[in-house]
C-alpha cells in the first residue's frame, strides 16, 4: 500500500478480496453501502485531501473485485444529523405537528451521557416520565455496536464500534465509579468484565512493524518485557546515528534544560510537541521522528507532531516517548501543564479498564435494562453481552422511560423567555414530518457543535463557544481470524506500525463476560483490534481533525479492507498466516465525530488561546435546556460523559 490511490488487482486477489466473508461497513453508527465515497472531500489551505481515493473501476464505477454489496446486509437508512444542517431542509420540513405527549425530561441522545442523565434523574425522581430521542436506530452513541452481537449472527465476534471499553475506571471521576458501581461493573476481576492480566496461550509482548512507508527494508521488532533497549534498537531498520540517538534517548539522556528549575522546565515542555523536542531540543536524526511518529496515534488519533511534549513526558515508558529521564521531573505528580485525561489518569495501570466484548455499549444496555421492561433478557451486567433486545418495548406508551429512535431532533426551545420559561418543546423527524414535544426540563445530551443549530435563541457568546467544539475522526477495523496460531509463533499480542494506514493491530484480550467467552486456545478463532489516525499531519489537532474527518467520509471500503488484509499479511505472513484463508470477517467503524482533542498542545494555543476549548462558557443552562455530553468537559472520556449527564441533571433540578 506504498500509494494510497491505487488498489493492484491481482495482488488483491491474492490477499483475497474475492473471497466472500462478512463485511460490514459503519459510518457515524450505521450501515452504509460501497458508495461512500461518493461524498464530497473539499481541500483545505492546511493540507490537501484528495477528492476520493482512487481504485481500478469497471464500466458501472464500481472495483472489480468488489462483491455487490460489501457490507453484506441490507443498507439502514443514514442518519439525518448532518441533513439537518442543510438550510433546505426546514422549509420542506413544513409545520411541526404537536404530538400532545408532555414529559418531566427529554434527553437528545441515547449515548452514555444521555442514558446516564436520564438514569440519574430517575434515581432522584423515581416517579418521572422521561423521553430519550436518538437518531440512530439503536441506542449507544459513540459507543453503539457496530456489527453482530457477540455469539450470535454473523461478522466479527467483539465488534465495538467507536468506544471499546471503560478505560482506567479507577481514575475516573467519582460519578462515574458511583454509577459502575451501581451497574456492579468492576474493572479487573478475573472471568469478568476485563481479560485476566496473562494466561498460558496469550503472547504478550508488545511489537513494533518497520514498514516500507518509512524505512528502506520491513522489519519486525519484539519489545520484550524486560529486556534493555540497547538489543532491540541494533535490529531497527534505521541509520546508524539514528541507533546512536535512540540508545541516548532510551538508556542516557541529557539534562536537556540544565539550570531550570522544576517548573521552568514544564513551562518549555508545554511549549512543545513531541517531535519538536526531539527535533529541536534534542537534535536527533530525522530516522528518529520517522520512527516515533506513530507513537501516539492509537490513544490520541494523532501523530508526536501534535501530541504535546508535556504529555508524552507524562505517558512515558520502557518503550513510549523515550528523552525526558535527564531532566529529573518529579513523576509521582503530573504538571499543571499536562491534558486533562493525563492529569486525571495519572498513576494509574493503563491495564485496569473494564473491557466488554461489544464496547461500551454494554454499560448503556445495562442502564436500560433497568430503566425499561421487556427491553432486554438480562439486567446485570455480567449477562448484558449475551442477552436478547426487544426493541419495540423501547417506546411502548405505558413505560416510565420511553427511548424514541430514528428520530432526529431538530429544535429545542424554551416556552417564553429563557429566564422564565417553566417548560420547554423539542420537534423530532418521524418520517416526512416534524413533531413536538413539551417537557418540564430538556438535556442536550448530543454533539455540542450541533446544539447551536438545534437551539435557536442561545446567547451568543454561548453559540460561538459551541461552534468551536471540534472532535477527532476515529476508524476503527474489527477483524476474525481462523486461529492465534501465527500470534503465538511471532511472540506478539500487539503491534505498531511506523507509517501504514492502520497504526496500530492487536488480538482482543481472552475473558469470559457472562455467557460470552473469548477464546484463547491456539485453535480457536480470534478477534484482531485494528486503528487509525486521521488527523492530517502538520496541523493542530483542531484543524486536521477537520480535513481528516473528509479523508475518512471519501475513502472507500475496499481500500480499507485491502489495508487491513496487506498489513496482516506483511506483519504475520512469515508465522504462515495467509489473509485469503485465515480472515473470516471484517466490520469496519468510523466515526467522523470522534472524541474532542486534549488541548495541552502548542497547536492549539492559537486556535484556544486558554488551551482549551470554552467549555464552562458552552455549557451553561438556557432556561430548561441543559448541555451533556463529554464534549462540555475538557476531558473527553465515556466517566466525562456521565459527570456531565449528572452535572445537568443537578442543573435542572435545582
Amino acid at each position: 500500500m506504498t500509494d494510497p490511490h491505487e488498489i493492484n488487482p491481482s495482488k488483491a486477489l491474492e490477499l483475497g478480496m474475492d473471497r466472500h466473508i462478512p463485511r460490514q461497513d459503519f459510518f457515524d453508527g450505521v450501515v452504509v453501502p460501497d458508495g461512500i465515497a461518493a461524498l464530497p472531500s473539499p481541500r483545505f489551505r492546511n493540507g490537501d485531501v484528495p477528492a476520493r481515493v482512487r481504485g481500478p473501476e469497471g464500466a458501472d464505477g464500481r472495483h472489480p473485485l468488489s462483491p455487490a454489496d460489501p457490507c453484506d446486509e441490507t443498507a439502514r437508512p443514514p442518519s439525518l444529523s448532518h441533513v439537518l444542517l442543510d438550510p433546505r431542509f426546514r422549509p420542506s420540513a413544513g409545520t411541526s405537528e404537536p404530538t400532545g405527549e408532555h414529559y418531566d425530561l427529554v434527553v437528545v441522545g441515547a449515548g452514555v451521557s444521555g442514558v446516564s442523565a436520564a438514569y440519574r434523574w430517575l434515581d432522584r425522581a423515581p416517579a418521572a416520565r422521561i423521553l430519550i430521542l436518538d437518531d440512530h436506530d439503536d441506542v449507544g452513541g459513540h459507543a453503539l455496536h457496530g456489527g453482530p452481537r457477540p455469539g450470535g449472527g454473523k461478522g466479527p465476534a467483539g465488534a465495538y464500534g467507536g468506544v471499546r471499553s471503560a478505560e482506567r475506571p479507577p481514575a475516573w471521576t467519582p460519578e462515574g465509579r458511583e454509577l459502575l458501581g451501581r451497574l456492579d461493573i468492576r474493572s479487573r476481576r478475573p472471568g469478568r468484565h476485563a481479560a485476566p492480566a496473562s494466561s498460558p496461550d496469550a503472547p504478550m509482548h508488545d511489537a513494533v512493524y518497520c514498514d516500507r512507508e518509512t524505512f528502506p527494508s520491513e522489519r519486525l521488532v519484539v519489545l520484550a518485557p524486560g529486556e534493555r533497549a540497547g538489543r532491540w534498537i541494533t535490529e531497527l531498520p534505521v541509520s546508524a546515528q539514528a541507533r546512536r540517538d535512540l540508545l541516548m534517548l532510551y538508556l542516557d539522556p541529557p539534562d536537556w534544560f540544565p539550570g531550570l528549575s522544576a517548573e521552568e522546565k514544564q513551562q518549555r515542555l508545554a511549549r512543545l510537541t513531541y517531535a519538536g523536542f526531539l527535533r529541536d531540543v534534542c537534535g536527533v536524526h530525522p530516522d528518529v521522528l520517522t520512527f516515533v511518529a506513530t507513537m501516539p496515534g492509537e490513544r490520541w488519533g494523532y501523530g508526536s507532531d501534535a501530541l504535546g511534549a508535556i504529555d508524552a513526558w507524562g505517558d512515558a515508558d520502557e518503550y513510549r516517548y523515550p528523552g525526558f529521564a535527564g531532566l529529573g521531573l518529579d513523576r509521582s505528580a503530573p504538571s499543571r501543564y499536562n491534558s486533562p485525561t493525563m492529569i486525571k489518569e495519572w498513576g494509574t495501570e493503563r491495564s485496569r479498564s473494564c473491557h466488554f466484548p461489544g464496547g461500551n455499549q454494554a454499560i448503556i444496555r445495562t442502564m436500560l435494562a433497568r430503566m425499561v421492561p421487556g427491553f432486554a433478557t438480562a439486567t446485570g451486567a455480567e449477562g448484558i453481552t449475551t442477552a436478547t433486545f426487544d426493541h419495540t418495548a423501547l417506546d411502548r406508551p405505558g413505560n416510565r422511560v420511553r427511548v424514541r429512535l430514528s428520530s432526529p431532533v431538530v429544535s429545542a426551545a424554551n416556552d417564553g423567555p429563557a429566564g422564565t420559561a417553566a417548560s420547554a418543546t423539542v420537534g423530532y423527524v418521524d418520517g416526512p414530518r416534524v413533531r413536538t414535544v413539551r417537557a418540564q426540563n430538556v438535556i442536550m445530551a448530543c454533539w455540542n457543535s450541533v446544539i447551536p443549530h438545534l437551539v435557536g435563541d442561545l446567547p451568543p457568546a454561548q453559540r460561538a463557544a459551541l461552534h468551536r467544539a471540534v472532535k477527532v475522526p476515529l476508524l476503527r477495523a474489527t477483524v476474525r481470524l481462523r486461529h492465534r496460531r501465527p500470534w503465538k509463533e511471532l511472540g506478539i499480542g500487539h503491534a505498531r506500525f511506523t507509517g501504514a494506514y492502520w497504526c496500530a493491530a492487536g488480538l482482543a484480550p481472552p475473558g469470559r463476560t457472562g455467557g460470552h467467552r473469548v477464546a484463547d486456545g491456539p485453535d480457536d478463532p480470534v478477534t484482531v483490534h485494528m486503528a487509525a489516525a486521521l488527523v492530517t499531519p502538520g496541523v493542530s489537532p483542531a484543524r486536521g481533525s477537520i480535513s481528516g474527518r473528509y479523508a475518512l467520509m471519501g475513502t472507500p471500503y475496499r481500500y480499507l479492507e485491502y489495508g487491513i488484509r496487506d498489513q496482516l499479511a506483511r506483519l504475520l505472513g512469515p508465522a504462515g498466516f495467509d489473509p485469503a484463508r485465515d480472515i473470516q470477517a471484517i466490520t469496519v467503524d468510523r466515526w467522523g465525530q470522534g472524541y474532542a482533542p486534549e488541548y495541552a498542545t502548542p497547536w492549539d494555543l492559537a486556535f484556544y488561546p486558554d488551551g482549551h476549548p470554552p467549555a464552562a462558557t458552552a455549557r451553561r443552562t438556557h432556561g430548561r435546556i441543559a448541555i451533556a455530553n463529554s464534549d462540555s468537559v475538557p476531558t473527553a472520556r465515556a466517566d466525562a460523559a456521565i459527570t456531565a449527564a449528572y452535572r445537568a441533571v443537578a442543573e435542572l433540578q435545582r
